[in-house]
This record gives structure tokens, sequence and C-alpha cells, in this order.
């Protein structure tokens, strides 16, 4: 844990003094760029005259102080989920995702990867169109629904009632998919998973790298149409919607066909080291799913494959 890790969140927007910030606040705020490890008490905050700035800080330094006391971000992430009591904020974790799996994959030559490693730390709006499966990234197409493609111009002209030209986002596909790397931080690509697509294949090795990180098992996940093993005993949701659909499949509850359409994707995933496993479960496969919510968008949960692997307990 680096102090420029740290720093840069004291640099962002939301703590940076602006014209109206009292004194206080702008000594603390240059106590924390110059030593972002600095104590401080909440005596120090009550000085602070705007209300959203005392927040604002008490944000970031309760996260500061968990990233400090981790050591590292894995540590730190892996903590927040363990001690089953999430207080740190979404964006938070979202940022320790997309570091970590940045990470991952430091120097991956594979567009589809980096592109599929999007889901583990955004939010992705979900299309299907001729069967095909695609993920946008939600911020980028809620903002250019909202601008056209012009940006504040756009938005201008929505609002003054004034059609604006429809934009259309490139589908990610394997004649063009260097492309990516000018683009990859406008968040501009879509990514297909379907069935057999570059793309779902991407994500399930990007899954099984994320798995390898943090725990240092090899595993085989691979994508799948259906579950017909008579002897299914485990499951992972991928997000909040497939965890509940996988329960009440196992469970034999009957399930709407609107519910069923929401199944994006499942997978098979297999330890290449069956020890690894319990006891009672080594050797059986354990099977993923991914599905979008009834608006038609995915989060992808990538704690639940740390939480909920059926990983030998330490002895």
């Amino acid at each position: 844990m680096t102090d420029d890790f740290l720093r840069a969140y004291f640099q962002r927007p939301e703590l940076a003094p602006v014209i109206e910030s009292c004194d206080a606040e702008r000594t603390l705020h240059a106590r924390l760029t110059d030593d972002p490890r600095a104590a401080v008490t909440p005596g120090d905050l009550g000085q602070l005259a705007d209300a959203d700035a005392r927040e604002n800080y008490a944000v970031v330094l309760q996260f500061r102080d968990r990233l400090v006391e981790a050591g590292t971000v894995e540590a730190c992430y892996l903590g927040a989920f363990r001690a089953g009591d999430v207080t740190l904020a979404p964006l938070f974790l979202d940022h320790m995702a997309q570091v970590i799996i940045r990470s991952i994959l430091d120097g991956a030559a594979d567009p589809f990867r980096v592109r599929a490693a999007e889901l583990l730390f955004r939010q992705q709006s979900v299309t299907i169109q001729d069967g095909a499966i695609l993920m946008g990234d939600t911020e980028t197409v809620d903002r250019l629904a909202t601008t056209g493609g012009f940006g504040n111009l756009g938005q201008l002209l929505g609002e003054a009632g004034v059609d604006t030209r429809q934009v259309e986002l490139d589908v990610l596909q394997p004649e063009t998919a260097e492309s990516y790397w000018g683009r990859s931080d406008r968040h501009d690509t879509v990514l297909d998973l379907s069935f057999t697509r570059p793309g779902l294949d991407a994500l399930s090795r990007v899954l099984e790298a994320w798995i390898a990180h943090f725990t240092e098992a090899q595993v085989s996940i691979q994508p799948t149409q259906e579950i017909t093993d008579d002897k299914w005993t485990w499951h992972i949701g991928l997000d909040a919607e497939a965890s509940a659909l996988l329960n009440d499949l196992y469970n034999d509850t009957e399930v709407s066909d609107e519910r069923m359409g929401r199944l994006l994707s499942l997978f098979r995933l297999e330890f290449r080291d069956p020890s690894l496993m319990r006891t009672e479960l080594a050797g059986k496969p354990i099977y993923l799913g991914l599905c979008m919510s009834e608006a038609g968008k995915l989060r992808l949960k990538p704690q639940n494959l740390l939480v909920n692997l059926p990983l030998a307990r330490e002895s």
C-alpha cells in the first residue's frame, strides 16, 4: 500500500477545496496531501464548516484506514466480505476490483479478456439482439442516450427537444478487436457474451485468473448451455439475480419463463487439483450462473467466487 495510492483519494474532486471551503478544510486537505496516512480525529472533522465535506472526509478516511490496516488491496478487498458486514461504499469495492484485475492482466494481449474484465467492476446494460447477448457499459450507454454523442451540446439539444443522432456502440469483433486499445478508457465497446463467442470464453479465462490470484488454485471454467447433472451439489451465482435463480432451481422451486429468460450464461467450474476442495465435494463440478435484472442490467460480483468457493478448510 503506497502513499501515492492513498494520496489519489484525497485529490479526488469530492475532497478538493472549493472557493467556499473554510480554512480548516483547506488545512486538512493540505495535511493529507502531504501525508496521506496522517491521523485525523473526529475533532478535526468537526472543525469543517461544510456538512458535505465532513461526510466525504469521513467516508474516505474509513476506507483509507481499512487499506492501511490490511496492507494490500487484496487483503482489504477480501476482508470487506469475510467480516460479514460490508460497510465500504460500493465505489471503493469497484475501485479495488479494478486495481486487482488490472494487476492480474498486466501485459495481457487479448482485447476480449481486458474488455471482459470490465464486468468485474463496471455495471453493464444487456441487449438481446437476434439471439446475441450484448453487453454495453451502463454509464456510457446512459450518457450517450442523453447526449446523442455530442457531449454537453447534445444534452442541451435534447433538453430543448431537438433530436440528436442515434449513437451505436461498436461490438468487439475478432477482426476489429485491436481497436479496443485506443478507446479502452472510453468504455464504449460492446462485448458479445453469446455461447461460443470469444467474449464468453474471455470472461471464463478472466474468472480463472481471478481465482488463481487470490487462492493459488488452478481451475477450469467452461461455458455450458444447461445443467444436466443428477448429482449437482454446489453452485455460485456471479450476481445477486443468478444466486437467487440457481438456489430456486437447485431446490426445485418453480421459476417463471420470464425469470428464466434473464439467465444469460452458465458455466462449469472444475478444480485441476480436487484435493484443494472440501472433502465431501472433491472432484465434483461447481456450476456458475450469470443473470440480468428485470431492468436489463448486470452487476457482476466477483467476490462471490472468493467467499463461496468450497475450498478445503485450513488446518
